[in-house]
């Protein structure tokens, strides 16, 4: 399953692993003090969200921070999610390509009592998930039977708010985009005890992201030396 996440991770297309660079090196060039600029309410690293957005707006591209909200129905339990999106327009063929970009791509698929083996699927998720949903898609599969195995191992039911049809539901539901925080109230007057939280979480996600790029140079290296050997 490890080998199958791996391919998953790696099988883009050109324009995909070329935002996927501009995202991470971005990613890692905030500061903490960036994020005292940014304001959205109890922030849920809301914050990193629209600063990323912002850079890459200034980078060309066409991004928003997507907020989408779904209602329960049935056994799936109603929730909300905020995402970034990108949109490339193609003129050749006159269509557009819609990223997904998530910058905790991992937490969404943390579960209790989690066995070894789905500790480490969970490892071989890229950090930082930036894609088509159709691939999105088969990430999700792959986790939620990875989850349903591990579950199993301690006689545990998988719940609801890790069925595929909810970890759809972050990315399928209907979505608004924003440029900007919705409550925004302008420079200067914001706590910085509100981003204590996410300057954590930004330092969490730059360290996860700089172990995922070393670990790929070193394979990279070691396919390198295979090859000449």
């Amino acid at each position: 399953m490890c080998l199958y996440l791996q391919y998953l991770k790696y099988s883009m297309a050109q324009h995909e692993t070329e935002v996927l660079s501009v995202v991470r090196t971005l990613m890692l060039t905030i500061k903490e003090k960036d994020l005292h600029s940014v304001k959205s309410g109890t922030c849920n690293a809301s914050c990193i969200r629209f600063y990323l957005a912002k850079l890459l707006r200034l980078s060309g591209y066409d991004a928003a921070v997507c907020s989408a909200r779904w209602q329960g129905g049935g056994k799936v339990p109603g929730g909300d999610n905020e995402y970034i999106d990108i949109i490339l327009s193609d003129t050749e063929v006159g269509q557009d390509d819609r990223l997904i970009v998530d910058i905790d791509f991992r937490s969404h698929f943390e579960i209790a009592r989690a066995v070894d083996s789905y500790q480490r699927i969970m490892e071989s998720l890229p950090v930082v998930y930036v894609g088509t949903v159709a691939r999105l898609n088969q990430f999700l599969q792959v986790m939620v039977d990875a989850a349903k195995f591990s579950l199993k191992q301690n006689s545990m039911p998988l719940p609801p708010w890790r069925s595929l049809n909810y970890l759809r539901s972050k990315w399928h539901s209907p979505h608004k985009r924003h440029l900007g925080p919705i409550d925004q109230q302008g420079p200067g007057m914001f706590s910085p005890g509100l981003h204590g939280q996410c300057a954590e979480n930004l330092k969490r996600l730059q360290f996860a992201l700089q172990v995922e790029q070393e670990a790929e140079r070193f394979m990279k290296k070691k396919s390198g030396f295979s090859r000449r050997n």
